[in-house]
This record gives structure tokens, C-alpha cells and sequence, in this order.
């Protein structure tokens, strides 16, 4: 009935469909568990700062290199936690937006 490169294409056009439906849901404001967060600009210029300043010290590079297994240091691996907490705040309290 159909021929296999036409399955494939509506194949892929379904999953094309879905990304974006996915994506758009992900741009969505709607977060039923933040009830109106209100993010604290004091906090989110500390952590912006924080980030800016452990972003000078390559911190980023560092972390790409745990996550290639390469071994860290303790104070290189005690930077990329603080990074990544650091960044959960930033992230978690909206200061991006």
C-alpha cells in the first residue's frame, strides 16, 4: 500500500511535530509548583557574579574535563560543585528570565 521511503518520511515528520510540541511546552511560563515565584535581583546578581568570576577562573573547561573522566583536583573539583550549585540557583530561581 504505501512504499517504505513514504513511511519513513511521514515517520519523520511526526517526530518533527512532536519536537516542536514538546519544545513549546518547554517555553511555556506555566510551572504549576513555582505559585508565582519571585526571584530575589540581590541573589541573582550574587550568583551572576559568582558564575562570571569562576567563569574567568575556566572553570567551564574544567568541568568539561570531569565529564570527559579526566581526574580533578580537590580544589578544581571543589570549584566545579560550587559552579554547578551555583548555577542550580541561578537556573532554579529564575534569574535567567
Amino acid at each position: 500500500m504505501f512504499g517504505s521511503a513514504s513511511f519513513w518520511r511521514q515517520f519523520a515528520a511526526g517526530l518533527g511535530v512532536g519536537g516542536v510540541m514538546a519544545l513549546t511546552g518547554c517555553a511555556s511560563n506555566y510551572e504549576p509548583g513555582a505559585k508565582g515565584s519571585v526571584r530575589d535581583t540581590a541573589s541573582c546578581r550574587e550568583a551572576r557574579s559568582e558564575l562570571d568570576r569562576l567563569d574567568a577562573k575556566g572553570v567551564p573547561a574544567q568541568i568539561e574535563a570531569a565529564s570527559a573522566g579526566k581526574k580533578l583536583s580537590a580544589k578544581q573539583q571543589a570549584n566545579v560543585d560550587r559552579y554547578n550549585r551555583l548555577l542550580q540557583v541561578y537556573l532554579g530561581s529564575r534569574c535567567h528570565l
